[in-house]
């Protein structure tokens, strides 16, 4: 788990410090000094986490300067943290897959929260710094793993075919498995699994143009589903998600 961390936030203050340094270069009247007042904002983002990726929209009021309330919508794909890709080492051109993986798991957000500015942006540029939390619904969405499965023919071990079948961990193992087969299969055995979430963390805004949004988030993500969701066999279904990330996103503001 340090390890992760440090991949996840180190390039945050690496980033801090170039856009730092970049927006002293441009103090001109055309930058941030003026006297507009935007009540609105638009952004889109991309997530990167401990257990996958994925991709932000929010929409944000500015109610007064120091205090913004927003709403969110994100999807992102959700793994476990016992996930080991392999091959068949027996058959050239197999396909990469992961052994024991019952289930695709994609998890989507929407809510509600709110930033609050703990450093105010200098009117030539820099960094603003703001916290934030929100929290609401979360739908896990399970799509169950298809695999190319080698049916043996006859006792001779070059005699077979390969068939595309639903991973059951009772009967497909190393030695039968060729390769993970085509995401489309499986897409009309979709299940749903209602839940909620809690997010906090960091927000760092760079940029030079009060109309323009450009930022970095690290937070942290807390998910529970009451009906836990299966992804790995042989393991529980999976309730609680808990996951950190980083969140990079471009936007406007406008009134």
């Amino acid at each position: 788990m340090k390890k992760i961390v440090k991949r996840l936030f180190i390039p945050v203050i690496i980033l801090i410090s170039c856009f730092s340094g970049f927006s002293q270069i441009y103090p001109q009247k055309d930058l941030l000094h003026d006297s507009i007042i935007y009540s609105k904002e638009l952004s889109g983002g991309i997530i990167a986490h401990n257990l996958g990726f994925g991709i932000q929209y929010r929409k944000s009021y500015n109610k007064t300067v120091f205090k913004k309330r927003f709403f969110e919508f994100e999807f992102v794909s959700m793994k476990s943290i016992k996930q080991i890709k392999i091959i068949n080492p027996y058959f050239f051109y197999s396909k990469s897959y992961v052994f024991g993986k019952l289930n695709n798991v994609y998890f989507l957000r929407g809510g509600y929260g709110f930033q609050h500015l703990l450093n105010r942006k200098p009117y030539w540029g820099g960094v603003e710094v703001r916290y934030f939390y929100s929290g609401g619904a979360s739908i896990g969405i399970a799509k169950p793993v298809y695999l190319y499965i080698l049916n043996f023919l006859s006792t001779n071990y070059y005699d077979y075919e390969i068939v595309t079948e639903k991973y059951n961990p009772d009967e497909h193992f190393y030695e039968n498995i060729y390769g993970r087969a085509s995401f489309t299969k499986g897409l009309g055995e979709i299940k749903f699994y209602p839940g909620i979430y809690f997010k906090t963390g960091i927000n760092f805004e760079f940029g030079m143009f009060k109309s323009k949004k450009t930022s970095i988030e690290a937070g942290s993500i807390v998910e529970f589903l009451p009906i836990g969701v299966p992804i790995m066999a042989f393991n529980d279904p999976k309730k609680i998600f808990l996951t950190i990330y980083l969140n990079f996103s471009i936007g406007k503001r406008y009134n």
